[in-house]
């Protein structure tokens, strides 16, 4: 074709892959967002409620969004994400009110198309302790390592494996689980 002037092809990182821009290592933040958004949504849940749990999901995002061209490349996204909504989670448990009381999943509306059993769990979930509800949260609902959760919350291995147990023992009691057969929360 004539008149036509076709550009040279960018520079890449890798050999052979026009298109890719040499440095650029990590996904675009949306799709971050959309890869983990529903963890971290699942996880602000059950560690505040449903209602404080919108409000922690955006503020994580924020953060994450501030902090992410500083992230390393190889960084493991999804405890990242975690650390931070725990973080945003304390900080709405201590913006709350004195006489609100901080246990109010019992009284929560219904999520969308909620069974009577995921009520009681929310419920379930609630009335642990604190530690507890986050250890099963990280552990069981974003999936983290005990390592993992004991980095989030602090202590140990041991210990965040410990208060797991706990949890998952407590929850079973409280939904009347047959404690002879083996289940997930």
């Amino acid at each position: 074709m004539r008149g036509v002037h076709r550009r040279p092809p960018l520079e890449t990182s890798r050999p052979g892959e026009p298109g890719r821009l040499q440095g650029v290592t990590k996904i675009p933040f949306e799709l971050v967002v959309e890869r983990h958004g529903r963890t971290v949504l699942r996880v602000c849940r059950a560690v505040l409620g449903l209602q404080d749990a919108q409000d922690a999901w955006s503020e994580t995002f924020l953060a994450a969004l501030r902090a992410y061209p500083d992230l390393p490349a190889g960084a493991n996204l999804e405890a990242w994400l975690v650390t931070i909504a725990h973080r945003k989670a304390i900080d709405v448990v201590r913006r709350a009110r004195p006489t609100e009381p901080l246990e109010r999943a019992a009284g929560l509306e219904a999520p969308e198309r909620a069974e009577a059993r995921d009520l009681d769990l929310w419920a379930a979930l609630a009335r642990l302790a604190p530690k507890q509800r986050q250890a099963v949260a990280y552990h069981f609902l974003a999936g983290l390592a005990h390592r993992e959760v004991a980095e989030i919350v602090g202590g140990t291995e041991a210990a965040a494996r410990r208060a797991c147990a706990d949890g998952v023992a407590a929850l079973r009691r409280a939904l009347g689980a047959d404690p002879g057969r083996r289940q997930e929360p």
